[in-house]
């Protein structure tokens, strides 16, 4: 006898990511895809945020340089807004977010996940930036990463470690799981959505030189990656913030 559909459906080859949305019907439905993907893509956010600090006198460029305090101000504020957003988005939709953000699996067990991901990141990176640097050394084109001169003090130390923390590890990677979430169910499915948002990752981090965007468009395939295998953005928030951690210490190291 055969046995029943539900039992003879094909399995997910393995590695690839089961879809937990179904895709848009409609083009109306891809239209309010794409529009909240702009709206999220911090872009719009943080243009918006830094206008309304101009007309109160806020100005990104203190008198002797970069100013961090600032970058922290507009990145903190942007998360928060962000956050905010993607949450109105998905329950206008009536999705759950603790599912999209969080996933059904344990908490714990997924930030323990995440743990070593931050050493496998870290190996990436330093992968990536010694065979540019011996393939194509002329892609180092940004001598020094222009956050290195604005840590002076132990305050500015402290909001680095906020800024790479909480814009950096949650902020983005709560971003990335919106945006992928998005692709997969309106704009053109997962791998569409793993390949644009790291190249858009990459060209957000053009300040500090072309090795560094491939880099960290190469490190934002892995995060997403991650997340579209666990359905869960915690272990790529807890590898993220781990890594830039790693950085922040390694700059101080030298320093």
């Amino acid at each position: 006898m055969d046995a029943p559909a539900s039992e003879t459906s094909s399995p997910e080859p393995s590695g690839m990511p089961v879809p937990h949305v179904l895709p848009a019907q409609t083009p109306g439905d891809r239209a309010t895809a794409l529009l909240e993907i702009l709206l999220c893509s911090g872009y719009p956010t943080q243009i918006a945020i830094a206008q309304v600090l101009a007309l109160g006198g806020i100005r990104p460029q203190a008198q002797d340089g970069f100013s961090l305090g600032y970058v922290a101000l507009v990145s903190l504020i942007d998360t928060a807004t962000l956050v905010l957003l993607m949450l109105a988005f998905l329950r206008a939709r009536g999705e759950d977010p603790v599912a999209v953000f969080i996933g059904r699996r344990s908490l714990a067990e997924e930030a323990r996940r995440g743990v070593p991901l931050v050493f496998v990141a870290f190996g990436i990176a330093v992968v990536i930036m010694l065979t540019i640097q011996l393939i194509a050394p002329w892609m180092h084109n940004v001598a020094r990463n222009p956050f290195q001169d604005a840590v002076k003090t132990r305050l500015d130390v402290a909001l680095l470690v906020l800024l790479v923390v909480v814009a950096g590890g949650v902020r983005e990677e709560m971003q990335r799981a919106f945006l992928l979430t998005q692709f997969e169910r309106s704009l053109g499915g997962a791998r569409v959505g793993l390949a644009v948002t790291s190249i858009g990752f990459g060209l957000g981090h053009y300040y500090e030189g072309h090795d560094a965007v491939i880099a960290t468009a190469a490190l934002g395939a892995f995060w997403g990656w991650v997340y579209l295998t666990r359905r869960s953005a915690v272990a790529p928030v807890v590898s993220h913030a781990g890594f830039n951690l790693l950085q922040v210490a390694q700059f101080l190291g030298t320093r």
